[in-house]
């Protein structure tokens, strides 16, 4: 009885030996069929790890670079709103001077009207830094330093109540003009791209109205003051072929 067990008990412990070697050989085979998908050593599943730790560092090692909290685009995007906020106040100083200087009372009245939208465009620009949890700042702007002192020089070397002084003053302000659709058109883009919907639509108001103030400026200057202005001059080469055919 005791040899009819043993011999009973043999085949069963083979079969589960096989059993379990059975999947140990599979998984061998599909490791082995997997190729480059799976380290073959464990000498390469340390150059795995070793590759993927390097690469989660250079990513914390960028990261530390950037400012908490703010990105690179966003630092430039509040630096720019800073830049134009700074021209804003500016341009609230410099505007009275071009209305006092300017000749025609069309050109007077563009000046006074653009004033009152530069003083809605500060408001605008205050809610954005409002919108954005930040005080309103001003950062020195040297592009607006220097169109305002070239409008200045352009008053002193241009005659009183001529009409070159009212053609050389809205060359003057359209220098400013461009400057400030150029600054805003960028600002919408970015705000669009950071998907700031009520941002960008402030700042695209503002946009079409230097649009408008640059177009108007161009309307009054072709419309007489260009034309009036030629009347006040003699050029001097017509001087010049006026005494070749004298001569």
């Amino acid at each position: 009885m005791k040899q009819s067990e043993t011999d009973s008990n043999t085949p069963i412990s083979e079969e589960a030996n096989k059993a379990k070697q059975g999947p140990m050989t599979d998984t061998k085979s599909s490791n082995e069929a997997k190729g480059d998908e799976w380290p073959s050593s464990a000498s390469d599943l340390k150059n795995v790890r070793s590759l993927t730790g390097n690469q989660t560092s250079e990513e914390e090692k960028n990261s530390e670079k950037k400012p908490a909290g703010e990105s690179l685009l966003e630092k430039f995007f509040n630096d720019q709103l800073k830049d134009i906020y700074y021209a804003e106040q500016q341009l609230l100083k410099a505007i009275p001077k071009l209305e006092e200087a300017a000749t025609t009372e069309e050109l007077k009245e563009a000046f006074s009207d653009h004033l009152h939208q530069t003083q809605k465009h500060v408001k605008r620009l205050e809610k954005v830094f409002k919108l954005l949890g930040k005080k309103p700042e001003g950062k020195k702007c040297e592009a607006i330093e220097g169109l305002t002192k070239e409008a200045e020089t352009i008053i002193k070397e241009t005659k009183e109540g001529s009409m070159t002084r009212d053609a050389a003053i809205i060359i003057a302000a359209q220098k400013v003009e461009h400057y400030e659709i150029a600054t805003y058109g960028g600002l919408v883009q970015l705000a669009i791209t950071m998907e700031l919907d009520e941002i960008s639509d402030i700042l695209d108001t503002t946009l079409m109205e230097e649009e408008d103030t640059d177009l108007q400026l161009t309307d009054i200057a072709e419309g007489f003051i260009n034309i009036e202005a030629q009347d006040e001059t003699n050029y001097s080469w017509l001087q010049e072929k006026g005494q070749e055919e004298f001569a």
